[in-house]
C-alpha cells in the first residue's frame, strides 16, 4: 500500500468520509502502532504483558510510550469503587486513571501524562464539544468517521508530542464488546492508512484447561480470535495466555484456524514473579518478532543489553528471603486486592531490595466495627502496619483502633493519605485527650475537628477530577525521621485529597510529642506526620506508593519494611 497516497486522500477530504484530522509535523511511518487486544475472558493480563513487553522493547533503546484506551463512558477513573475496577492511580499532572498506568510507570520506569489515558467518556466529551461549536461544518456527527477519527487523532498526537518509535496501545476490554467496537473499528482504519507495516496487532487470547477434561481446550480462543477477523482486525502475533505451559498441538490449532504463522503464536503460562515476564518474553522471541514485522530488527539489535536485562530480572527476584514479616492491610476494600495494588507492589520492590519476603495479612475493618473480631485478634502476628487510603465513613473506627494497637504497642505504622488523617484522629482522641475528635468528612459536628476539608476545596461542586490531584512539592524538616530517609529538604510525591489536618488544632497535637516533618512550600498543610519515640510511626497525605519503582522503592516504604524487619 502507498500509505503516502492514502494520507493525500485523507488530506484532501478532511470534511468527507475520512475525518481523520493529521496533526501538524507528523511523518506517516515514522512512529510504529503496537495494537494490544484481548479475547475470551477479561482480567487476561493484557496491562502486565503490556508493561513487560515495553520494558523489552525499551531494553532494546528504542523510545516506546504506553497508552491505554477504556472503553467505558467516565471521563476518567476517579469516580470508579475500588471494587469495580480496582485502585484508581494518580498521575504526577494529577490525571486519575485505570491501574494499568501504574504498571506501565513502574515496569518501563516512566512518569506518563494524561495523553497515555484515554476512556470513551473523553472521546465523545471532545466530540461533543467540537459539535457544539459547529467545528463539524454542517455535518451530521457520525460513530464513523468522527469518533472513529477521534480516536486515531488522539493516537497521532501523541506519536508527535512524544517523538516516540512506538506507541504500545492497550485497548480495554474484551473482543466482542459492544462498548469498545468504536476502538476496534479505529484500529481497523489505522491499520488500513497507516499501512500493515506501520501497525502491528497482538492478541492476548486464553486457553482453557477444564479439570474435568484433563487437557488444553482451544475453541473459546478460536472463536474470540475469529471474532477479531469478523471486526477487519488479523492479529499479527498471539498469545496464549494459561495456567500452565501449552503444548505444541494447542499452537498448532491456533495458528491453523486463525492465519497466524506458527512463529508468531507464543505461549504465556503464570510465572511465580511478574518482573521475570520481560526476560520470558525476551527469551520466547516475542519482541523480536514484533521488531521483524516493523521491519526493524535490524536496527534495534540487542547488542550487550540482554545482560542488563539478565540483571535486573535477577535483582527483582528473591531466591533464598533472609528473613520474613507479616505487614497487616487495614481497610474497606480487602475483597478485591487489585484495590491496593500499588501497596502491594511497593512492598514487592523493598522485598528484593532488603533481600526479604513480605507477607501480607488482609485486615477488613467493617468486621471489627460489626464485633465480628477483636482489634488483638485482627492485629495478632503483624510486624507492622500500613492503613492505606479511602473515603467515607464505612471502616473508618475499624482502622482506628488498628492504629491505636499499633501505636501503643510499638508495631511500626505506615499511614497513607487517610491513613495520615486518621492516625492524628487517633492520637488527638488518645493521647491529646480532645474526646470525639474526628474528621468532618464523616462527622460534620464533631467538637473537635482536627481534620478539615481544605479551603479551597469548601466551594467545589461534583466529584470528578476536583480533588487536590497529581505530583507537589514537599518540604522536610531537617533532623527528622522522614529526611534521614529521603535524604532531602525537598521532594515531590502525588496527592489525593479534600481534607487536611486542621490548623487550629497543630499546637495541641505537636504539645504532646506528634511532629510533622513535611509541609506543603507556600501553604499551612501538614503532609507527613511521625512520632519520634516510636520505633516508625509515619503518616503520609500523599500516596508514596505510586511513585514506588523495581529496585528503586519509595524511601517510606524501604523505612517501614526495614523497621519491620528489626
Amino acid at each position: 500500500m502507498d500509505t503516502r497516497k492514502v494520507f493525500d486522500e485523507i488530506a484532501s477530504h478532511s470534511s468527507e468520509e475520512f475525518y481523520s484530522v493529521i496533526p501538524d509535523g507528523y511523518k506517516p511511518g515514522k512512529t510504529k502502532y503496537l495494537v494490544v487486544t484481548g479475547s475470551v475472558i477479561s482480567g487476561i493480563g493484557k496491562g502486565t504483558f503490556t508493561s513487560a513487553l515495553g520494558k523489552c522493547l525499551i531494553n532494546r533503546k528504542l523510545r516506546v510510550v504506553p497508552i491505554k484506551m477504556e472503553a467505558y463512558l467516565n471521563v476518567d477513573a476517579g469516580t470508579l469503587n475500588p471494587y469495580r475496577h480496582g485502585e484508581v492511580f494518580v498521575l504526577d499532572d494529577g490525571t486519575e486513571t485505570d491501574m494499568d498506568l501504574g504498571s506501565y510507570e513502574r515496569f518501563l520506569d516512566l512518569t506518563v501524562n494524561k495523553d497515555s489515558f484515554v476512556t470513551s467518556g473523553r472521546i465523545y466529551q471532545s466530540i461533543i464539544q467540537k459539535e457544539r461549536e459547529g467545528k463539524y461544518l454542517g455535518r451530521d456527527v457520525q460513530f464513523v468517521p468522527h469518533v472513529t477519527g477521534e480516536v486515531k487523532n488522539v493516537l497521532r498526537n501523541l506519536a508527535v508530542k512524544s517523538k516516540a518509535d512506538m506507541l504500545l496501545i492497550e485497548v480495554g476490554g474484551t473482543v466482542g464488546d459492544y462498548e469498545n467496537l468504536h476502538i476496534m473499528e479505529a484500529m481497523r482504519q489505522l491499520r488500513y492508512e497507516e499501512g500493515a507495516e506501520n501497525v502491528c496487532l497482538v492478541n492476548l487470547t486464553y486457553i482453557l484447561e477444564p479439570s474435568s477434561v484433563g487437557e488444553f481446550k482451544t475453541k473459546a480462543a478460536q472463536l474470540g480470535i475469529k471474532k477479531m477477523l469478523e471486526l477487519g482486525l488479523q492479529p499479527d502475533v498471539v498469545i496464549c495466555r494459561s495456567e500452565h505451559p501449552i503444548t505444541q498441538k494447542v499452537t498448532e490449532k491456533i495458528s491453523l484456524n486463525c492465519n497466524v504463522p506458527m512463529n508468531r503464536v507464543f505461549g504465556m503460562h503464570n510465572v511465580d514473579n511478574i518482573y521475570s515476564l520481560p526476560l520470558f518474553l525476551r527469551n520466547l522471541g516475542v519482541d523480536t518478532a514484533i521488531l521483524v514485522h516493523f521491519g526493524w530488527d535490524q536496527k534495534f539489535k540487542l547488542d550487550g543489553q540482554q545482560k542488563a536485562l539478565e540483571q535486573w530480572t535477577k535483582a527483582n527476584v528473591v531466591e533464598k528471603p533472609v528473613k520474613a514479616v507479616t505487614v497487616g492491610i487495614a481497610g474497606k476494600y480487602t475483597g478485591l486486592f487489585d484495590s491496593y495494588i500499588s501497596i502491594l507492589k511497593a512492598l514487592e520492590h523493598c522485598a528484593a531490595v532488603t533481600q526479604s519476603k513480605v507477607n501480607v495479612k488482609w485486615i477488613e475493618t467493617t468486621d471489627l466495627e460489626k464485633g465480628k473480631r477483636s482489634v488483638e485478634e485482627a492485629m495478632a502476628g503483624v510486624d507492622g502496619l500500613i492503613v492505606p487510603g479511602g473515603f467515607g465513613s464505612r471502616g473508618v473506627e475499624g482502622k482506628i483502633s488498628c492504629i491505636g494497637y499499633a501505636r501503643t504497642h510499638g508495631i511500626p505504622y505506615l499511614g497513607l493519605c487517610y491513613g495520615m488523617q486518621l492516625a492524628t484522629i487517633e492520637f488527638a482522641r488518645n493521647a491529646c485527650g480532645l474526646k470525639d475528635a474526628n474528621t468532618t468528612e464523616v462527622n460534620p459536628r464533631t467538637p473537635h475537628p482536627v481534620i478539615c476539608i481544605l479551603p479551597e476545596q469548601e466551594d467545589i461542586e461534583g466529584l470528578g477530577g476536583t480533588m487536590r490531584l497529581g505530583g507537589y512539592d514537599v518540604l522536610v524538616e531537617k533532623g527528622t525521621l522522614a529526611y534521614k530517609l529521603y535524604g532531602a529538604a525537598k521532594i515531590r510525591e502525588r496527592f489525593r485529597h479534600r481534607f487536611n489536618v486542621n490548623t487550629q488544632y497543630i499546637d495541641q497535637l505537636t504539645a504532646k510529642g506528634l511532629v510533622f516533618s513535611g509541609r506543603a512550600p507556600q501553604k499551612r498543610i501538614m503532609q507527613i506526620m511521625e512520632l519520634p519515640v516510636h520505633k516508625f510511626f509515619v503518616g503520609t497525605q500523599f500516596h508514596p506508593e505510586f511513585t514506588s519503582r523495581p529496585l528503586k522503592p519509595n524511601p517510606l516504604f524501604l523505612g517501614f519494611v526495614k523497621a519491620c524487619l528489626q
